[in-house]
């Protein structure tokens, strides 16, 4: 691939730069979907969220609603997310109901606002609400907030739960994007993680949305997988180019069974090494490359006419909670256990253990426990953050200038990354700073200089890499 390492090629012992790669490739950072991240929360209060919900909306704002939907009807295994396997039909709709009366609550507690520009239902199996219940849903939410005619409804689904009337339901409902979780499509791969799910089931899921009229449709895939070898993850990038997704997702598997136990069924033996994974990585933006897709941020591919990539090549892309996106609100509102919102004023996360946010939620409360006050500094850092996840590039002066103390962040945030200009991932020319494209791989790692909270000072960070 042009202007990547080929790590699977360069084993570590071979030459000091590719040991830096690797211990770079192997250190724990944020994904930088929020700035500061998920790891800053601390308790926060209620009358303390409805402070931000009230001078942090303003009547021309528009806003982005996520709504968590908590149940799959079983759990695989290599799965990080807030979610339980459940096939009861009273305990999902004891759950409906309290998500009805959280939107309730949310609306009475928002001012004046221009209307919701992006509705995103993730899980979990959204789907798993069924036809009835994802209507009334999508009901409650367009009385209680104006759903604006040009926004973006998504959902993400399983294929294996999809059928014909269900994908005619939901384009009936106004969705016009969904995502279908992949992964791998080789059978070995996925008795592994504990996910059976024959490739003809995502093409037909496929068939069935498109013929619904849900023009935009995401697939994801992931590498680092038990088993997983660099032919599987081609095969699967390769069957997915096929189908000719609009966005298609590669990310790397995350083990970590000490926060999520139900990860200790995955035999962590078979987990590829850091060269391996960097490998598939590769390989995979090479398959898709080729195969007529262009290269978004970290882990994003899409067609060339599609909005992700047109806002790529604008410099208007964003990311937000839900990854890579064009959602431009400044709002973002979470619903549902464990759900994520941002407001000008801070984070906010809800009670993540359903039982405890349905009495919350019942008892005429809005269920956020834990949070993060975001400061002027916060939010400086934040943006330079953004632009380096989703441009790979900075205009220093440009930044500096933008607001008082910018220049200050940025020359400390520099000099953090003196290491990684050494090792050829980053170029300064100029008043331009630029992750260059054996770099790209590690741009979290180069994001993170400008992270307060994860490096205090350029010691710590050297010391990493």
């Amino acid at each position: 691939m042009d202007g990547f390492i080929d790590m699977a090629q360069h084993p570590a012992q071979d030459h000091p730069q590719d040991r830096a790669l690797l211990a770079l490739a192997e250190a724990r950072v944020p994904r930088y979907t929020s700035y500061p991240t998920a790891a800053q929360f601390g308790a926060l209060e209620e009358d303390r969220y409805r402070d931000w919900l009230r001078q942090g909306v303003r009547p021309d704002d528009t806003l982005s609603l996520y709504v968590h939907v908590p149940f799959c009807r079983e759990l695989c295994w290599y799965c990080a997310c807030h979610t339980k396997p459940t096939r009861s039909a009273a305990r999902i709709r004891a759950y409906a109901e309290a998500l009805l009366a959280e939107v309730a609550l949310l609306a009475e507690a928002l001012p004046p606002h221009a209307g919701v520009s992006h509705l995103h239902l993730g899980g979990g199996t959204p789907s798993i609400l069924g036809a009835e219940g994802l209507g009334a849903l999508l009901a409650t939410l367009r009385e209680r907030f104006h759903i604006r005619p040009d926004a973006e409804l998504a959902i993400e689904l399983d294929p294996r739960l999809l059928d014909e009337p269900l994908a005619d339901a939901l384009a009936g409902m106004g969705f016009n994007r969904a995502s279908l979780g992949v992964q791998d499509i080789a059978p070995e791969v996925q008795s592994r993680i504990g996910r059976p799910q024959p490739a003809e089931q995502v093409a037909r899921a496929m068939e069935w949305l498109r013929a619904a009229g849900i023009p935009g449709i995401n697939l994801d895939l992931m590498y680092g997988l038990p088993g997983q070898t660099i032919a599987h993850v081609e095969a699967s990038a390769r069957f997915a180019a096929w189908l000719r997704a609009d966005r298609i997702a590669v990310f790397g598997y995350a083990h970590v069974p000490w926060m999520r136990p139900h990860q200790q069924a995955i035999d962590a033996t078979l987990l590829p090494g850091v060269v391996a994974r960097l490998g598939q990585a590769e390989r995979a933006e090479a398959v898709l490359r080729q195969m007529g897709y262009e290269a978004l941020g970290l882990d994003h591919f899409a067609l060339p006419a599609d909005p992700l990539t047109r806002a790529a090549r604008e410099g208007s892309l964003r990311r937000n909670f839900q990854g890579y996106t064009t959602d431009r609100a400044p709002v973002l509102l979470g619903l549902g256990p464990s759900a994520i919102g941002s407001l000008p004023g801070g984070h906010a996360q809800n009670e993540t253990d359903e039982r405890r946010y349905r009495e919350q939620v019942l008892a005429g409360h809005l269920p956020v426990v834990r949070g993060v006050a975001v400061t002027r500094e916060d939010r400086q850092r934040a943006a330079l953050i953004e632009r380096l996840m989703c441009d790979f590039a900075l205009d220093i002066d440009a930044q500096a200038e933008s607001e008082p103390g910018m220049r200050a962040i940025l020359d400390e945030g520099l000099q953090r990354m003196l290491p990684l200009c050494r090792n050829g991932l980053v170029r300064r020319e100029g008043a331009r700073l630029e992750v260059l494209p054996a770099g790209r791989r590690f741009v979290r790692q180069v994001a993170a200089c400008f992270d307060a909270y994860l490096a205090p000072d350029a010691k710590r960070h050297s010391a990493a890499v």
